[in-house]
């Protein structure tokens, strides 16, 4: 089965990268997580935007991780809406990465993968917590987040 990679797996590729795997790893695996899409014609044409959006995510080096740890640094706190709160304080679930990368993002800082977005524990209700950021192997960003319900 002939499958274009639009996230990295651990020992197969890149973003971008046509592979040829078996039928069971493709369908069962790859497709349902969202890790491949189907090599077909028009797919083949989207290779290059997704190689394009990955490529904006990534951190090259050590010097950029140290680039991209500054600019976190400045934002200071980062404000995350929650979308509904009970009594409390408590939320009707957690803050997830995507929304802690939505929350810099907004906030004037730097596109993040929400990979690299490390939370200790759940965050389930409203207040300040800390979470980090692993940017490179040698670089890692604590990055203060007051969640706020909505």
């Amino acid at each position: 089965m002939k499958l274009i990679l639009t996230a990295d797996v651990a020992n197969l590729g890149g973003p971008g990268d046509l592979v040829d795997v078996k039928d069971g790893y493709g369908r069962n695996f790859l497709l349902p997580r969202g890790l491949a899409i189907v090599a077909t014609r028009g797919a083949m044409k989207q290779v290059e935007t997704i190689r394009r959006t990955q490529e904006g995510k990534r951190i090259r080096d050590l010097d950029h991780a140290r680039e991209v740890a500054g600019e976190i640094q400045g934002l200071g706190k980062v404000t995350v809406a929650a979308k509904s709160a009970g009594e409390g304080g408590k939320l009707f679930g957690s803050i997830s990465p995507a929304d802690i990368v939505a929350a810099v993002k907004s906030a004037g800082g730097p596109n993040l993968d929400k990979r690299l977005v490390e939370i200790s524990g759940h965050i389930k209700s409203t207040g300040s917590h800390s979470v980090h950021v692993r940017l490179h192997p040698d670089v890692r960003v604590e990055l203060p987040l007051a969640v706020q319900g909505i």
